[in-house]
């Protein structure tokens, strides 16, 4: 048997991460290999990253990333099961570097993600040695790249320590029209953080959508006993509102000085360089949106603990 140091043991456990005695029993099971002990190390994180899979993970983080030119940005959504792991360094610096594979790789799935290249493995596997060192189950959930048109340009903004992510997307008439308007742009992605847009512009609001808002709209009218004729004026008004709530280029832009909505202020910003601007994409994500949160059985947290 190999004469197994503590500097050796040290060197494992800062490759790793893994606790001191597992990094000793692992050098001491590969005779002295680190190689082989760090391949004995992942096996046992897989096992480990086995048994948390099914817990549930609705907290975590959304992180983005633009390519220099500013041309393409990709966001992703990475679960953990407490917003304490959600915060610390290396689990947002595992998220960074997650977002930043998929935007350099032109990754659209999970599946796709699972079999890319990531650190010193694959990333199917780099994640359950993760899970098992971090001790919390981890899922990328979703994700989404924007690529800016010709002439286009995307920018993108980080709300509440990652909570919220936005990239939005425009095209412009000449590249410096592009630069003179990243700026607002930005401000542009601050405002769907915070307002919550459904829709881009009337234009992508379905049809069914309209009419069921029609409908509304009629027998709340009804309600209030005006009549057929009346209800009909009415209700292209009451739809220009909804509009005005829910499409986020007819939204009143937060950071106006005054009253103007969010295209207004973009066409505003492109003009001032003598172009011209148009906002034609965005995504928001926010952590654990439509997740169901499990309440904490701490009897059950230990007994899995001490299996």
């Amino acid at each position: 048997m190999a004469n197994i140091t503590a500097a050796q043991v040290k060197a494992l456990r800062e490759k790793t991460g893994a606790g001191m005695m597992d990094c000793k029993k692992a050098l001491v099971e590969a005779n002295g290999d680190e190689e082989k002990a760090i391949e004995i190390l992942r096996k046992k994180g897989l096992s480990k990253a086995a048994k948390k899979a099914d817990r549930n993970a609705a907290e975590g983080r959304v992180e983005i990333y633009i390519t220099p030119d500013f041309k393409k940005g990709s966001i992703v959504e990475v679960n953990c099961e407490t917003d304490f792991v959600a915060k610390t360094d290396e689990f947002v610096e595992f998220v960074s570097e997650t977002v930043k594979t998929i935007n350099t790789e032109d990754i659209s799935s999970v599946e796709e993600l699972n079999k890319a290249k990531f650190g010193e493995g694959i990333f199917e596997e780099e994640l359950k040695v993760k899970i098992a060192k971090i001790g919390e189950n981890i899922v990328v959930r979703r994700m989404a790249t924007i690529k800016a048109p010709e002439n286009g340009i995307v920018n993108g903004y980080i709300h509440a320590g990652g909570r919220v992510g936005v990239l939005v997307a425009a095209a412009c008439d000449s590249e410096k029209t592009c630069e003179a308007i990243k700026d607002t742009l930005k401000d542009i992605a601050m405002h769907i953080a915070a307002m919550k847009p459904a829709y881009l512009n009337p234009e992508s609001v379905p049809a069914d959508v309209i009419e069921k808002e029609k409908e509304i709209a009629k027998a709340q009218l009804l309600k209030e006993g005006k009549p057929e004729q009346v209800i009909e004026k009415i209700i292209p008004g009451k739809i220009k509102k909804y509009y005005q709530d829910v499409c986020l280029t007819e939204q009143e832009y937060v950071k106006a000085e005054k009253k103007e909505s969010v295209a207004e202020a973009l066409s505003k910003a492109a003009k001032a360089a003598g172009g011209e601007a148009k906002l034609v994409d965005f995504i928001r994500f926010e952590v654990g949106e439509g997740l169901v949160k499990n309440a904490c059985n701490m009897a059950n947290e230990v007994a899995e603990a001490l299996k």
